[in-house]
């Protein structure tokens, strides 16, 4: 499938705000660009209006095909299977909002503390984990709320790293950025700061010489990023990680395991190369979280141990990520035959790393 987004308006396109100016944000303008679609329109509308749609022209000129045989349309589209349900599932699997002390702020770990920047994403990925907050009220923290977030951080000496996430901190402009960089950098106990952010992705327009050369002001400054597919790593978007990594700015990869997307050796070990040609260091790969609407991206996990046993045949250390779950009582746990205490078709018990249980429920 070539989609018309991609002939269209090319001389704006290189431009970050045309970009998010021209997403796609209704059933009906997809349908549009795709009239494939057409069949399929009430599903796509009734899991919209439950969790935002938002895709950019440049995403969707990527798509290959108008239906869940494509990876990139199934990680993008909204499906009718994200209305099913299971009891187990939580808007908020994570629990952060039990860990927020002040609004935009989630602390989970002693060491470092999360912000949530902006509720805005370029494209809104499917199988997030914020679908309570990502789209559902575009914005960011406003500056009180910022100031109250950054006086919270200087008094708690403990705090070591700051993550700026949300939505993604790189809708906001420049001059936004700066400010909340300078702002954190200028107290004395935070060593760290990274941004989380799916733009190099979805957006690599908005990783512009002006973006890095203010970045790199703030080292030391990490840049996580999530690269799910092979072919997400485009010319694009391997001339914004370029610039990044030249910027010496540190990159990382935090993969999702995604049923119809990634779940084959081949497809991870040919991602997992070509993040490491582009100096991109395959971090994490998750487990699906137990979020409401992500249930037929999961896959079980027996099968995510097989993958990255046959990984580790394939690749060195340096592109082999550490397979993850991440629960709200015990935090990010390896998936390892050591972590694992009982395992059946139904659920898995696993041991934290200080010795707190958690209960996976495995996918039907």
């Amino acid at each position: 499938m070539s989609s018309p987004l991609a002939a269209k308006n090319k001389s704006h396109a290189a431009d970050w705000r045309w970009q998010l100016r021209r997403r796609i944000r209704s059933a009906a303008e997809l349908v549009a660009h795709f009239p494939a679609l057409g069949a399929h329109a009430a599903g796509i509308a009734a899991a919209a209006a439950k969790f935002p749609l938002a895709i950019t022209p440049y995403y969707a000129s990527l798509m290959e095909r108008a239906d869940t045989d494509d990876p990139l349309f199934r990680l993008a589209v909204p499906q009718a299977a994200e209305l099913a349900e299971q009891t187990f599932q939580s808007l908020d699997p994570m629990g952060e909002g039990r860990h927020t002390p002040v609004p935009g702020l989630v602390r989970r770990y002693r060491d470092r503390a999360l912000l949530l920047v902006s509720a805005t994403c370029a494209t809104y990925c499917r199988h997030c984990d914020r679908k309570r907050l990502a789209g559902q009220r575009e914005g960011a923290l406003t500056p009180a709320q910022f100031r109250r977030a950054v006086a919270w951080i200087a008094r708690h000496t403990e705090i070591h790293d700051v993550i700026l996430s949300g939505g993604d901190p790189l809708t906001l402009g420049d001059a936004a950025l700066r400010r909340m960089l300078a702002a954190l950098r200028a107290i004395p106990h935070v060593e760290i700061i990274r941004i989380h952010s799916r733009a190099p992705v979805t957006l690599p327009q908005r990783v512009t010489p002006g973006l890095v050369n203010m970045l790199r002001r703030f080292q030391p400054l990490w840049l996580n990023t999530q690269f799910n597919h092979p072919r997400e790593l485009t010319a694009e978007a391997c001339a914004a990680l370029a610039r990044l990594a030249e910027a010496g700015i540190p990159l990382g990869n935090q993969s999702v395991l995604l049923r119809g997307v990634n779940d084959s050796a081949e497809v991870l070990e040919e991602l997992f190369r070509g993040l490491v040609r582009n100096r991109v260091r395959p971090y994490y790969l998750f487990q699906c979280e137990l979020v409401r609407g992500v249930e037929h991206f999961r896959v079980p996990t027996a099968r995510g141990l097989a993958l990255m046993a046959a990984l580790r045949r394939r690749l060195s250390n340096l592109a082999l990520p550490i397979y993850v779950l991440d629960t709200p009582a015990a935090g990010k746990i390896p998936l390892t035959p050591g972590t694992i205490l009982a395992a059946n078709s139904k659920r898995l018990k696993l041991r934290g790393p200080t010795g707190q249980h958690a209960v996976y429920p495995e996918p039907r």
